[in-house]
């Protein structure tokens, strides 16, 4: 069969097949017809049924092909013919879906290799080189969902499996952060801390980092700020528990004693990689985590980005002309891309803006550059230090948007904060009840699905919901 033979079958089913227009006109594009005025046909189509939510008929059609003001004589006479030609012949319907994904997918690519021509020849001012894979990966997941819905009574006993599944998650060493959380940060998101220069961003991501290496996971540290010796001295500093001054002068053989006995308690990976400021973005990463794996077998649990505004969009130029806005929110839904693809979350951050910096109570409008990117993080929250804070060895920690719990509870919270040791550490209860606004007066735990039932009996588990009110 023909690709002529398969669009203008496609065009004929649109029109007389409700259930295979239902099915994939969603996923078709115009430009996925060569011929132009077979795309002419196919819009017509779209937008008929889009208005009227009923296909058209072969008479309508040419009426609203007569009423377009961009056709020639010529090609209206030749749209008007494919119109006349649109049969109701009866095809198999998994064949013709199955048919037409194919051609769609092969559409997808195809225009996704001409795209990437036009980006090497530099006709495509707007993206770089490093765009072609993303392009091309998005050509190939081309797919018809087959999934029509979830039935809410055929599908009752899932759902019921799906609120007792304990979810994989990275857990804090932190109490109030695995509270807002819900017991650590699930798989496939983005995270991000909001802080202003010298406040905490990189000791915060450093202390979990050392945290969670040693919960036996593994873990990839990528900076585009600091040398990748001086990330690992602040996490020799935390995970050694000595100070940064200490460090220094303790003796070679101290310090290899104690890097052992840290490798005894922990039977994760830690891999620091450097990349110049600005000039790395997912494709970089992307391919870093392949060369992990195929040359040290690492895979990571976990992915921190030291930070986010100083990261390369693979999408645009940095020199494009298409705002901060666009940019930054660009850098953020590639890395929540990066972190669904490998399985994996992402701490990342990112700097307030001139006022939140000097502020005690920052707000995502004090969100340098991009006000998108809120919008593209699972999680967000502030650090925010004053001389009272600093005096007392504390740092305040502020929700600002939370996809895993109500941002309203424990909005406001602080931890210990040991600088000379690049240190986080939980603070007594009292420190927490001089916050005005932390939500803490709720002291009810969280439902723990993991203990669901546990040490009840069957009765009594019964006799618990009982009274529930349906």
């Amino acid at each position: 069969m023909s690709i002529q033979t398969i669009e203008r079958t496609t065009l004929s089913n649109l029109v007389w097949n409700e259930p295979y227009a239902r099915k994939v006109l969603p996923f078709i594009k115009p430009e996925y017809f060569s011929d132009p005025s077979e795309r002419v046909v196919f819009e017509e189509i779209s937008k008929f049924i889009e208005k009227y939510g009923n296909q058209p008929t072969k008479e309508s059609l040419s009426i609203e092909l007569d009423n377009r003001k961009d056709l020639s004589s010529e090609q209206f006479k030749k749209v008007v013919e494919i119109v006349e030609t649109l049969s109701d012949a009866q095809v198999d319907m998994q064949w013709l879906v199955e048919t037409t994904e194919k051609f769609c997918k092969d559409k997808a690519v195809y225009n996704a290799i001409l795209s990437g021509i036009q980006i090497i020849e530099g006709k495509d001012k707007q993206h770089t080189a490093e765009a072609i894979p993303s392009i091309l990966s998005e050509a190939l997941s081309v797919a018809f969902d087959q999934n029509v819905g979830h039935d809410y009574v055929e599908n009752g006993e899932e759902r019921f499996e799906f609120y007792h599944k304990k979810e994989e998650k990275i857990e804090f060493d932190l109490d109030y952060f695995n509270k807002i959380t819900k017991g650590g940060l699930p798989q496939k998101t983005l995270n991000i801390a909001l802080a202003g220069t010298g406040v905490g961003k990189s000791l915060f991501m450093c202390h979990m980092a050392a945290s969670t290496l040693m919960q036996g996971k593994n873990v990839l540290y990528i900076t585009l700020e600091m040398a990748e010796e001086r990330i690992a001295e602040r996490i020799d500093a935390n995970l050694m528990n000595i100070t940064m001054d200490d460090l220094h002068e303790l003796p070679k053989k101290m310090f290899t004693d104690r890097l052992s006995k840290i490798q005894t308690k922990t039977n994760g990976k830690l891999i620091i990689k450097e990349y110049p400021t600005a000039s790395a973005h997912t494709g970089h990463f992307r391919s870093l985590i392949k060369e992990l794996a195929l040359k040290k077998s690492f895979r990571p649990d976990i992915i921190f980005i030291d930070y986010l505004n100083i990261c390369a969009s693979s999408r645009f130029k940095g020199n494009a002309n298409v705002g901060s806005y666009f940019y930054i929110k660009a850098i953020a839904e590639e890395l929540r891309g990066l972190a669904v693809e490998n399985n994996v979350p992402i701490m990342s951050a990112t700097q307030t803006t001139r006022g939140g910096y000097a502020s005690s109570d920052i707000g995502l409008e004090d969100t340098s550059e991009s006000f998108g990117l809120p919008a593209t993080a699972d999680l967000m929250f502030a650090l925010i230090s004053t001389e009272d804070l600093e005096s007392l060895n504390q740092i305040m920690v502020k929700q600002l948007k939370n996809r895993y719990n109500d941002p309203g509870m424990n909005k406001r919270f602080v931890v210990g904060i040991d600088r000379a040791r690049m240190k986080l550490y939980d603070c007594e209860q009292e420190a927490q009840d001089d916050i005005i606004d932390s939500g803490q007066e709720d002291e009810t735990p969280a439902f723990d699905k993991t203990t669901f039932g546990v040490g009840l009996g069957k009765d009594k588990t019964y006799e618990k919901f009982k009274d529930l009110k349906v």
